[in-house]
């Protein structure tokens, strides 16, 4: 009976104690020669190799079944592709596609994240601007809201220089009217992956249904993308080749999406690091107030 393990199954039978027989053959391939007088002894009977090959098969698929059951919840997960579908995300209110969202598998982007990441729920619900991020971090995860830690307070300030706050105001004012000094912030893509890295260009559209109820339900006038994969998932249907444009290439033009004017910019954790751009930023935050003014 052939024992038909390799040497990663051989070595966990090691680590659990259990002592390896291998065929005639194997061992000749894998031992130095023996003694003759090694050589000369008797063989085991047939059936007890037999016995041992069989007791061995059944540990290793006893130990893979307790290894596969006892991974962690985050390693386990598949991408069902259970998305809700773009025609009937048009259809959805706040508190659906807020559910929808958390609960989307429809790409590979959802395997072993912790939570969705998706607009605070203090945000409002009517602006005139709309910021894109870029995909979350370990501390938008952690928020459950995007732009978090430094680089939410880099943000902060940078929309308070313009007469803006992200947070809904508590004050009586209607919400039509609180939209003009209100900015609606989301992720491009709403998870963030266990193992971190960029999304592809389908997962960047996947996730742009949800982005597209949220222009209809917010009804912004105008769009600031904040970083290179935030250009992306906006402007890949109308921009082809765009993944490859270096950001800084994308600044100074207005774009649209669905007829709203984009406005490209850098995303506040590059502008933590790299400080002596901060005021090319400010330069296309004054572009977007411009096109707001204007009226696209």
């Amino acid at each position: 009976m052939s024992l038909a393990l390799d040497p990663r199954q051989r070595a966990m039978l090691q680590e659990m104690g259990v002592r390896v027989w291998l065929p005639a053959a194997a061992a000749d391939l894998a031992a130095p020669a023996l003694p003759a007088a090694v050589q000369a002894a008797p063989e085991a009977p047939s059936n007890a190799i037999e016995n041992v090959a069989t007791n061995i098969t059944t540990t290793v698929a006893t130990a893979q079944k307790i290894l596969k059951t006892s991974a962690p919840p985050e390693t386990r997960g598949t991408a069902t592709g259970s998305g809700v579908p773009a025609t009937d995300v048009a259809g959805l209110d706040w508190p659906a596609l807020t559910q929808a969202i958390a609960t989307c598998q429809a790409c590979p982007l959802c395997i072993g994240r912790r939570t969705a990441v998706q607009a605070a729920p203090d945000a409002p619900r009517l602006a005139d601007w709309l910021l894109v991020g870029e995909p979350p971090d370990d501390a938008d995860e952690q928020a459950g809201a995007p732009f978090a830690g430094a680089a939410g307070q880099l943000l902060d300030n940078m929309l308070k220089a313009l007469g803006l706050s992200r947070h809904a105001g508590s004050g009586v004012a209607a919400p039509a009217a609180q939209a003009t000094t209100a900015a609606y912030v989301t992720p491009i893509v709403k998870c963030r992956p266990a193992q971190t890295r960029n999304p592809t260009q389908a997962e960047l559209a996947s996730c742009e249904n949800y982005l597209r109820r949220e222009v209809a339900l917010v009804q912004p006038k105008v769009i600031l993308a904040l970083g290179r994969f935030a250009a992306q998932g906006l402007l890949q249907g109308s921009l082809p080749g765009l993944a490859g444009t270096p950001l800084g290439q994308l600044r100074g033009q207005i774009y649209r999406y669905q007829g709203i004017p984009v406005i490209v910019s850098y995303p506040p954790s590059y502008l933590l690091r790299s400080p002596q751009h901060k005021a090319r930023a400010w330069v296309d935050l004054c572009q977007a107030q411009e096109a707001l003014r204007r009226g696209g």
